[in-house]
């Protein structure tokens, strides 16, 4: 029997937990203030964590909390305490890499499920009938593996086992996201949720008595960026994702603002719902979910490993550039007077054509007329980020919606 996928998709702030609910999460995926993989995230202060749950729980969305780094003696006294403030909250589960915090998670709050990161290096189905042995729920597939490789686990694995796996975003060129390269430069250590993305840099060789003369190193006629990836993007292979027996279909990104998460949420949302519905409505309505999963920024796309180990070409960016087809202006939080409330996230001006992005899959175009600050004040246009306006759309939006403004071949 063919089993339906979770949408798991990844948020950096309450604002944005709360995007990813209302535009077709699942389940969101967060990091609190400490002991996960993302330190430079803005994360969840306990409070936020807190009411994001409770947002998530009364829409029927789950939250899932990481808390996987490697970690060294001095971290486990505090993650013990951590686990404490988590029991009292109730996420649904934790992402977890390392076996002493696993081991503390079962001791403290045995009643929350524990997940297996990508980061414990998850390549085969004896690594996860050991995590099952030690009560792990599910574990999260190492980005190495291929479609027949999954499905092969989900055939030499309990049936109540869930198997759970990147389908969309920033790919990592160390193995399983195992990254020494930041901590060796910056010493920042990756590991520890203090990476510095060296691997999105531009590399030169300098030859030992030639100092100060760089020669570009090339991985082939196209470019230099040796270490960089495409973005991952499964969103034509729902099927082949379904036939393998993955249970969670995981979006990265917990670096990414709400424009981002909306826009790969609401996607791969409609596509899986197509799928259920009808294979041929699925397939009808492809070029939508390509058009729709490219107005976000992303690095130009690949399909990672899932057919095998691909060729330099598909996978290797000779750029370390990202696309840009819109710019995120802001997310509708109130209505007064007939203006809309934002917290206005880029500039954008009276007259401007913007476009309202709805859950649904609708994009509304719509003209800024009018602008006022919170005193009432008018102003001709938006220059400070995060200021909170009242925008005049001459149409009607909802609680939630985003305002997006499209941009002509941009890239950042």
């Amino acid at each position: 029997m063919a089993r339906h996928p979770e949408l798991l998709i990844p948020a950096s702030s309450l604002e944005v937990l709360k995007t990813a609910v209302i535009f077709g999460a699942d389940a969101v995926y967060i990091g609190g203030e400490a002991f996960g993989l993302r330190a430079k995230a803005k994360n969840f202060s306990m409070d936020d964590m807190r009411e994001g749950i409770r947002f998530a729980h009364e829409r029927g969305v789950k939250v899932y909390v990481t808390a996987n780094i490697l970690a060294h003696n001095d971290d486990l006294p505090g993650v013990r305490e951590y686990f404490k403030e988590l029991k009292e909250i109730g996420p649904d589960a934790l992402i977890i890499a390392d076996p002493a915090v696993f081991e503390i998670a079962g001791e403290i709050c045995p009643e929350i499920e524990r997940h297996i990161s990508t980061q414990a290096n998850n390549t085969n189905y004896g690594t996860y009938l050991f995590w099952w042995k030690q009560g792990a729920k599910r574990v999260v597939s190492a980005r190495e593996l291929s479609l027949a490789e999954i499905k092969e686990i989900r055939e030499k694995i309990p049936d109540g086992m869930e198997i759970e796996s990147f389908v969309h975003g920033a790919m990592c060129i160390s193995y399983s996201g195992r990254c020494l390269l930041s901590n060796y430069f910056t010493g920042r250590d990756a590991n520890r949720g203090a990476c510095t993305h060296p691997c999105r840099w531009k590399y030169s060789i300098v030859e030992e008595t030639r100092p100060g003369e760089y020669m570009p190193v090339y991985e082939n006629e196209r470019g230099t960026y040796i270490f960089n990836s495409k973005d991952l993007c499964m969103i034509g292979h729902i099927p082949e994702l379904i036939d393998a027996g993955i249970d969670s279909l995981k979006i990265e990104g917990r670096m990414k603002t709400a424009l981002y998460v909306a826009t790969v949420a609401r996607t791969y949302r409609r596509a899986l719902d197509d799928y259920a519905r009808s294979p041929e409505l699925y397939r009808k309505n492809m070029p939508w979910y390509l058009d729709q999963i490219s107005n976000c920024t992303y690095r130009q796309f690949t399909t990672g490993f899932y057919f095998g180990k691909p060729a330099d070409e598909s996978q290797i960016y000779d750029s370390n550039t990202y696309v840009k087809e819109y710019t995120y202006l802001g997310i509708i939080s109130g209505e007064q007077d007939g203006m809309y409330r934002i917290e206005q996230r880029n500039k954008f001006s009276v007259g401007e054509t913007v476009e309202i992005m709805k859950p649904n899959g609708d994009n509304v175009e719509a003209v800024v007329r009018r602008l006022a600050d919170e005193e009432g004040n008018e102003q001709d246009s938006a220059p400070h980020p995060k200021q909170v306006l009242y925008v005049d759309l001459g149409c009607r939006a909802e609680l939630y919606d985003i305002l997006r403004r499209a941009e002509p071949d941009v890239q950042e």
